[in-house]
C-alpha cells in the first residue's frame, strides 16, 4: 500500500500536508503490515514510477479530478497535518474518503 501527500517540505518528521498548489514536494509513502516501509520526497509527482494507490489532500475544495481519472483513491485529512499523523489516521480508517 502507498500514499501520496502533498507537502511543505522534505524532511520525513519535519513535512506537513498542504494544499496542491501550494506544494514544495510530494510524499510517496510505502506502508507494509501497518508500518512505514520507506518515505521518498519528489519535486514533481510525475517523477514517481510506481503505482500510486492514494492520495491524501488537505480539504474537500481541492481540484482532485486528476487523480480520480487515473483511478487513484482521494482521501482527505481534515485534521491531521504531519506524514505520522496522516498514516496512522489511515490505518485507522479516519481519513474521509473523496473517490467516486
Amino acid at each position: 500500500m502507498n500514499l501520496l501527500i502533498p507537502v511543505d517540505c522534505n524532511s520525513r518528521h519535519e513535512a506537513l500536508i498542504t494544499t496542491l498548489d501550494s506544494s514544495k514536494d510530494w510524499a510517496f509513502v510505502e506502508l507494509e503490515d501497518g508500518q512505514i516501509i520507506e518515505c521518498k520526497f519528489y519535486k514533481d509527482r510525475k517523477d514517481i514510477e510506481a503505482w500510486v494507490e492514494t492520495v491524501v489532500v488537505i480539504n474537500e475544495l481541492e481540484y482532485i479530478w486528476q487523480f480520480q481519472e487515473d483511478g487513484i483513491a482521494v482521501l482527505v485529512a481534515p485534521t491531521q497535518r504531519s506524514i505520522d499523523e496522516i498514516v496512522e489516521a489511515f490505518l485507522f480508517s479516519e481519513l474521509h474518503d473523496l473517490s467516486v
